[in-house]
C-alpha cells in the first residue's frame, strides 16, 4: 500500500486546458472516488497515475516517489477499466495470470495468487471458462481479480460499473468497497455516479472543468457544499434552488422570494458574511421538506406525484422554478394543488447569489444529526 499525491497537476492537448492545477492528497489505504460530470477531467487524471497521459505539469508521487517520468509497468498499480479488456481466447485462470507470467513469477506463486483471489471473488467454478461463456458481472470480477493477483501498491477504477445493469451495479459496488475493506489497498475510482460516489468512498474529489470544486467525506460535501455545483451534484434528488433576497430586521434574518413570502434564514448561517438586501439562492434538499398544517411555508403548485413504493416524490412549481420534494408518507395529491412545504431551517442552505460560493458556518458532522 501507499499514499499517493497530486501536487499542481495541469494537462493540456494542444492548447486546450484539460486538466488546469488539481492538487489532491491520497492516504495509504483510502478509498478516494473522483467524481464528476462527463468531460470533467476526471478519467484524465487518473490515466495520469497510471502512466499512460504525460503530465504537462506539476508532480505524481505513489509512495513517496515521483513516477511523472516513470513507465505504467513500474509504478506497482493495478488498473481495472470499463470494458474490462479481457483477452478473449484466453480461460478466466489464464487472464488472471497473464501479468504474473510476464513478470516470471514461478508456476506454483502464480496458481497461489489466482486462487486466493478467485476464491475472494467467487470465481472458483469459473476458471476455465472465457470471456464469452460469462456475465457482465463475471467479467468485471475476473477485471479485479487480475488487479488482485498483482498485489499492487494502488488499484485504479476508471468507471468499471458503468457497462452493468442498474441491480449489477448495485450489488457490484458493494462487493468492490468489502474487497477494499478486506485488501485495504490504497484505491482510486472514477465515477461520474454520485450514488457510487457517496456509497463507496472514504474521500470524494468533485471536478469540474479540470478543477476540484471541493474534496472530503461523504456526508461532509453532503452537508456543507462549499458551493451551488457540489450542492445540485451531491445527492439524489439534487438539491432545490430557489433564488430570493436576504433580509436583516434587527438582527433576525429572513429569506424573502418573488412572491413576496419568506421563511427563516437557514440557521447555520455566517451572519459575518452577509448584509441586507443581499441577492441570494435558497438551497434545500427534497428530503428536507415537511408539509405544512397551518398554511405556512412556500406555497407550490403540483405539476406530477411519483410513488416509488418507499416514498413520494413530488414535483411542483414556485415563483417559476421546479422543486422536488420527498416524503417517507404516501399522499394523494393532483397536479394543480396548491401544496404549503415547510423546509427545515436547520437543514437548509444559502449561497451567495453572484459569486455561487456557501454562506455557511463550517460544522462537524455530529451537528447535523
Amino acid at each position: 500500500m501507499a499514499a499517493v499525491e497530486i501536487r499542481g497537476v495541469k494537462k493540456s492537448f494542444g492548447t486546450t486546458p484539460v486538466i488546469r492545477g488539481v492538487d489532491v492528497a491520497i492516504a495509504d489505504g483510502e478509498f478516494t472516488v473522483l467524481v464528476g460530470p462527463s468531460g470533467c477531467g476526471k478519467s484524465t487524471l487518473l490515466r495520469m497515475v497510471a502512466g499512460l497521459e504525460e503530465i504537462t505539469e506539476g508532480e505524481i508521487s505513489i509512495g513517496g516517489r515521483v513516477v511523472n517520468s516513470i513507465q505504467p509497468k513500474e509504478r506497482d498499480i493495478a488498473m481495472v477499466f470499463q470494458n474490462y479488456a479481457l483477452y478473449p481466447h484466453m480461460t478466466v485462470y489464464d487472464n488472471m495470470a497473464f501479468s504474473l507470467m510476464i513478470a516470471k513469477a514461478s508456476g506454483a506463486s502464480i496458481k497461489e495468487r489466482v486462487q486466493k483471489a478467485s476464491d475472494i471473488l467467487g470465481l472458483g467454478q469459473l476458471l476455465d471458462r472465457y470471456p464469452r461463456q460469462l456475465s457482465g458481472g463475471q467479467r468485471q470480477r475476473v477485471a479485479m481479480g487480475r488487479a488482485i493477483v498483482r498485489a499492487p501498491q494502488v488499484f485504479l477504477f476508471d468507471e468499471p460499473l458503468s457497462n452493468l445493469d442498474a441491480k449489477l451495479r448495485v450489488q457490484m459496488r458493494a462487493e468492490i468497497k468489502e474487497l477494499h475493506q478486506r485488501l485495504k489497498t490504497t484505491s482510486v475510482y472514477v465515477t461520474h455516479d454520485q450514488i457510487e460516489a457517496m456509497t463507496m468512498a472514504d474521500q470524494i474529489v468533485v471536478m469540474r472543468e479540470g478543477l476540484v470544486e471541493q474534496r472530503g467525506r461523504p456526508l461532509e460535501l453532503y452537508d456543507l457544499p462549499q458551493n451551488t455545483f457540489v450542492a445540485g451534484f451531491i445527492g439524489s434528488p439534487a438539491m432545490n434552488f430557489i433564488p430570493a433576497v436576504l433580509h436583516k430586521v434587527d438582527g433576525v434574518l429572513s429569506v424573502k422570494f418573488g412572491d413576496g413570502s419568506t421563511v427563516a434564514a437557514p440557521k447555520r448561517i455566517d451572519a459575518g458574511a452577509t448584509r441586507d438586501g443581499q441577492p441570494v439562492i435558497y438551497g434545500v434538499r427534497p428530503e428536507h421538506f415537511a408539509l405544512s398544517a397551518n398554511g405556512q411555508g412556500i406555497p407550490t403548485r403540483v405539476s406530477v406525484v411519483e410513488p416509488t413504493g418507499a416514498n413520494t416524490e413530488v414535483y411542483s412549481r414556485f415563483c417559476d422554478t421546479d422543486l422536488v420534494s420527498v416524503f417517507r408518507e404516501r399522499h394523494e395529491f393532483a397536479p394543480g394543488d396548491v401544496v404549503h412545504l415547510e423546509p427545515d431551517a436547520l437543514h437548509t442552505h444559502l449561497f451567495d447569489a453572484a459569486s455561487k460560493q456557501t454562506l455557511m458556518r463550517h460544522e462537524t458532522q455530529h451537528e447535523f444529526s
